[in-house]
This record gives C-alpha cells, sequence and structure tokens, in this order.
C-alpha cells in the first residue's frame, strides 16, 4: 500500500507514457517525440530544466523507436558501433562540453548512427548554442539540430509533477498537501524534487503524515 507514515520505501520512477502529464509546457515537445519519423535529418535535441521529464520523455521515445539510452558522461565506456546499430539516445550532453575527448566520441557517434539510418535523441538543460564546447564539428551539428523544449512548469504541470513524485516514492500525503504545496513553492521542478524529498525524509524521522501543516514546517526551515 503507499506509505503515508515511516516506511522505507524504495523511489520507483514510472516512466510510461500513461506515466507523463500533458500541460501546455511540455505538449510540444511531447508531439515531437511521438512524431519521432518525421524529424529533420532524423535526429532531435531535447532541453529543459533539472526535472522537467526530459529523462521521462527519453524513456518514452525508447518504446516507440527501440532506441538504447546512453549518459554522455559514459560514452568512453560505450561500443560505439554496436550503439550506432540501432535508434540511440544520449542524455546530458551539454555536461561533457569542454571534454575533448567525450565531445569526439559523441561526434563519432552522431556520424555514425546517422550514417546507419537511425535516429537519434540528445538531451540537455540549454540549447546547443549555448553548450561551451570545444570541438567545432560536434558544435556545428548540435546546433543544426531540431529544437524541442520543455517549458518551466504552469500551474497544472507543477502540481502534476508534485503528484508524480509522491507517487514515485509510494507517498500519499493528505489530499489538500499538493494544492497547498503548488501554492507556495518556487516554480521549478528542481525546487518540486526538493520539497517531495525534505518531505518524505522528514515524515519518517518524525513518523507523521504528510500534510499541510508538515509542508509548512519545511517551507519555514
Amino acid at each position: 500500500m503507499p506509505r503515508q507514515l515511516s516506511f522505507d520505501l524504495p523511489v520507483r520512477e514510472a516512466r510510461g507514457r500513461g506515466d507523463f502529464f500533458v500541460s501546455e509546457a511540455n505538449a510540444a515537445a511531447l508531439a515531437m517525440i511521438e512524431g519521432w519519423r518525421d524529424w529533420p535529418q532524423r535526429k532531435l535535441v531535447l532541453t529543459g530544466p533539472e526535472g522537467a521529464g526530459k529523462t521521462h520523455l527519453t524513456h518514452v521515445w525508447a518504446g516507440l523507436s527501440g532506441a538504447t539510452i546512453v549518459s554522455a558522461q559514459t560514452l568512453n565506456e560505450a561500443d560505439i558501433p554496436t550503439l550506432a546499430a540501432a535508434p540511440v539516445a544520449v542524455e546530458d550532453c551539454d555536461r561533457i562540453a569542454g571534454d575533448k575527448a567525450l565531445e569526439t566520441v559523441l561526434f563519432h557517434l552522431h556520424n555514425l548512427v546517422l550514417a546507419e539510418g537511425h535516429a537519434a535523441l540528445f538531451t540537455a538543460t540549454l540549447p546547443p548554442r549555448r553548450w561551451p564546447l570545444v570541438l567545432p564539428d560536434l558544435a556545428s551539428r548540435m546546433q543544426a539540430t531540431a529544437l524541442a523544449r520543455i517549458a518551466p512548469p504552469d500551474d497544472a504541470l507543477l502540481a502534476a509533477v508534485l503528484t508524480k513524485l509522491f507517487t514515485d516514492r509510494q507517498i500519499s500525503p493528505s489530499p489538500a498537501t499538493v494544492p497547498y504545496l503548488a501554492r507556495r513553492i518556487e516554480r521549478s521542478f528542481a525546487a518540486a524534487r526538493q520539497i517531495v524529498a525534505r518531505l518524505d525524509a522528514l515524515a519518517l524521522e518524525q513518523g507523521r503524515a504528510i500534510t499541510p501543516a508538515l509542508a509548512r514546517e519545511v517551507l519555514d526551515e
């Protein structure tokens, strides 16, 4: 059963299409993911704030396309020809900017997967023109890639994100808690993730239910 008090259960993130809440902030990005067969040059860069749902959409796309998902930061450990033999999603590409060795591997993967006739998805917090890449050929290819953006959350999406974060942690807050938080926290995905994690920890520590009263204590910290 969902946890209300002090049962330390694992976090299991739901990443199916049916678990993705659609609002004005992410509808265009979702449409691009679902219409992946029409991507220009068979590639797309997906951007958005931390916690916006980029990884969730990446898993949705992998389910549609059969893609392999890999972190840009581990590309030096990957078998590039094997990855390029099917669609591929590379997450957090902006985090390797400035690392020439990893940029070079990403450049080769980009070229090979497209040469093999497959599609490629690249995710990042910022658009490619703002990545401080040191490899000019990679920069030009990324900047020429179609872009889909998840915007900061609107009211409906922020409430849905809070609900999903609680559900992922197998927590059932009181019905008034999510609306209470949505009106008061910073309007960002990162803030939603932080407040849910803090509420989870405090409820576990004190053996209390998650209610607006507990939320108020956390917000006052």
